[in-house]
């Protein structure tokens, strides 16, 4: 009878944990802001010609939230339109006007993550 009590209680514990790692993964859970992140609208585009693009590898986005925060103040940047895949851990920028690497960086910082690295493309 206690082993019994002892696995509905473990199957009880599995369902919140797979719950909540779900929750997270979506971007609503309490570690990247819990669904502070707006949703995704429409995509900014350049309002000039492509001067250059860059490919930024970034540390420390887990979730939708993350990835969306990085794009928009990437996209905060005049000039910039970017693209972030969460599942390659990476930003495309595309610039209409000269953009250090540094401002970039400094950017994503100030969101909260690392750039492991940044490419001419």
């Amino acid at each position: 009878m206690a082993t019994v009590i002892v696995i509905i209680l473990l199957v009880i514990l599995v369902i919140f944990a797979l719950r909540s790692s779900l929750v997270h993964m979506k971007g609503e859970g309490g570690c990247c802001g819990g669904g502070a992140v707006p949703e995704r609208g429409k995509r900014k585009k350049l309002t000039g010609p492509c001067l250059c693009k860059m490919r930024m590898e970034i540390e420390g986005m887990h979730c939708t939230g993350c990835a969306q925060r990085v794009e928009q103040a990437l996209n905060l940047i005049e000039g910039t339109a970017c693209r972030v895949s969460l599942r390659k851990k990476t930003a495309v920028v595309r610039c209409s006007r000269p953009v250090t690497e540094d401002e970039l960086e400094k950017t994503v910082e100030a969101a909260g993550y690392r750039v492991k690295e940044i490419r001419q493309l």
